[in-house]
């Protein structure tokens, strides 16, 4: 979390508990005003026989056994009012903002200054911000005259790779950089997500005009990947006001954009979220432990030492594992929890012993089926639900109307089920109807050898269909378009800037 907003959303959850700080305070001082007493006796004597009298004294600067009970008691006592600054993490949501990232395809980013060429590292910082943000939604506009949305929002950074492989200046319809389109544009994709985003612009220059145009979206986390080698300047970015991100040979560049990006919607999550606040008291436990351990020290309050030698041997001490010493102090259920929240769903998967969490780190991890067969073990609506999501995310739709039918049955009312399964059902449907359409000599198609669609119903006929070579280098349509399956999507980008654009310049019927 961004330490201001951490420092901001500090409150503590039981404060009545700091009322006894003063009085610790109170019993503190007084313990070492009484200490002091016999050394204040020996103020009358005679300043030659008061130091013949006094062997390593150091007076009231010496560390007493009170000034750690007292230190000791007040950790205790903040730790149970309940410090904290974030909400449980909530599994139904992700913990990682959607992001837009406009990138800039244009001739300048050909250039070779960095290896191997401006346009070719900023694929691949982008795709080191996909793997950074494993299962977190992300969309990609590309820009250079004109901007265009070459993928929507997704959470499978699969689909986004080859489009990304695919963008060339050539692809782009017309020439000249719009940073301001691409963020239009990426607001426009955002305003339909239900919570906050982020935009990162990744650009080798900005125009001048441009840049003092440019505004800090309300809401919005902005950024720029500066695609430019060390100790090159450009007039535009160092004039606009949002933070500019100089790229970088290692991932620090991609981590401090995660973080930047990630402000404003870690701030939404924990202002208006319905998760309830992590007591972080158990943190201060563990200076209070160490503290203790001098209470074994002889001539450190023996007593109290007495006390935690038989708590001590009331305390069973857990039995090593082969797993290593992690295991004497976290149960593999914690283990899990601090791998998921370090995004390392594969391994969270393997030590979570809940099957709700194991469920969601399978499913974080892309493993669906996996998460599906861990959901449908437990019989919860919750459970269900998310088995359902599973299959759906799985393309099973089937079997994801199942589950969902099963969550209607265990709780009627549950949030959300009835209309996931009236969405699931019309997938299904539209997928057989395509079916039957294709068995009607509806044959024209360009660049697809085969589409197969899910047909358990054994609804239509199995057709093949082949493309068409005397189609020419015409200007195709959209809905020529969404019925092909090219494998080269930078010749598919290229028609479809080309549509978008004649369309926006109100050339080709929408």
């Amino acid at each position: 979390m961004n330490l201001s907003l951490a420092i901001e959303m500090f409150h503590f959850l039981r404060p009545l508990w700091l009322l006894l700080l003063p009085l610790i305070a109170i019993s503190w001082w007084m313990a070492r005003r009484q200490n002091r007493k016999p050394a204040q006796l020996l103020d009358r004597i005679a300043p030659h026989l008061h130091k013949a009298l006094t062997v390593g004294d150091r007076g009231h600067r010496r560390i007493e056994p009170i000034d750690g009970v007292a230190l000791l008691l007040a950790l205790a006592c903040l730790g149970a009012a309940g410090p904290t600054w974030s909400r449980v993490p909530d599994p139904f949501v992700a913990q990682t903002a959607p992001i837009v990232i406009a990138l800039k395809v244009t001739p300048s980013m050909e250039t070779d200054d960095l290896v191997p060429s401006r346009l070719e590292r900023a694929k691949q910082k982008i795709r080191d911000l996909l793997d950074l943000r494993a299962g977190a939604r992300t969309a990609l506009v590309a820009y250079a005259g004109s901007a265009h949305a070459v993928v929507p929002m997704t959470e499978d950074a699969n689909v986004i790779h080859p489009y990304l492989d695919g963008l060339a200046p050539d692809v782009m319809p017309s020439e000249g950089a719009d940073a301001l389109a691409a963020i239009a544009l990426a607001e426009t994709i955002l305003a339909k997500e239900p919570t906050p985003g982020g935009i990162l612009l990744v650009a080798d220059a900005l125009e001048s005009a441009q840049a003092g145009q440019m505004a800090w979206p309300e809401g919005t986390s902005l950024a720029v990947l500066s695609m430019l080698p060390p100790g090159t300047n450009d007039p535009g970015l160092d004039a606009v006001d949002i933070p500019v991100i100089e790229v970088s040979v290692d991932d620090s560049d991609i981590r401090q954009i995660d973080r930047q990006l990630n402000a404003a919607y870690q701030r939404a999550l924990t202002e208006s979220g319905n998760q309830p606040w992590d007591d972080r008291g158990w943190m201060l436990a563990w200076p209070a432990m160490l503290l203790a351990l001098l209470w074994f020290r002889r001539g450190w309050t023996m007593r109290w030492a007495h006390l935690w030698f038989a708590a001590f041997l009331l305390v069973p001490v857990p039995q090593a594992r082969a797993d290593g010493i992690t295991d004497w102090f976290f149960t593999p259920d914690q283990q899990g929890r601090l791998a998921y929240d370090r995004k390392d769903y594969d391994r969270a998967a393997e030590l979570f012993q809940d099957p709700t969490w194991r469920g969601w780190a399978l499913m974080r991890d892309g493993q669906y089926d996996e998460a599906a067969t861990v959901f449908h073990r437990v019989e919860t609506p919750d459970a269900s639900f998310a088995e359902g999501l599973a299959h759906i995310r799985n393309r099973a739709y089937r079997d994801g109307i199942i589950a969902y039918e099963t969550t209607l049955e265990r709780d009627p009312d549950y949030p959300g089920a009835a209309e996931n399964l009236a969405l699931a059902r019309e997938i299904l449907d539209y997928v057989e109807s395509a079916r039957e359409q294709s068995d009607t000599g509806e044959d024209r198609g360009i660049g697809a050898d085969e589409v197969v669609f899910d047909n358990e119903d054994e609804r239509g006929a199995d057709t093949e269909i082949e493309a068409d070579e005397d189609s020419g280098g015409e200007l195709l349509t959209t809905d020529q378009w969404m019925n092909t399956v090219d494998t080269n999507t930078g010749d598919f980008l290229r028609q479809r800037f080309a549509i978008e654009a004649a369309q926006q310049a109100g050339e080709v019927p929408q």
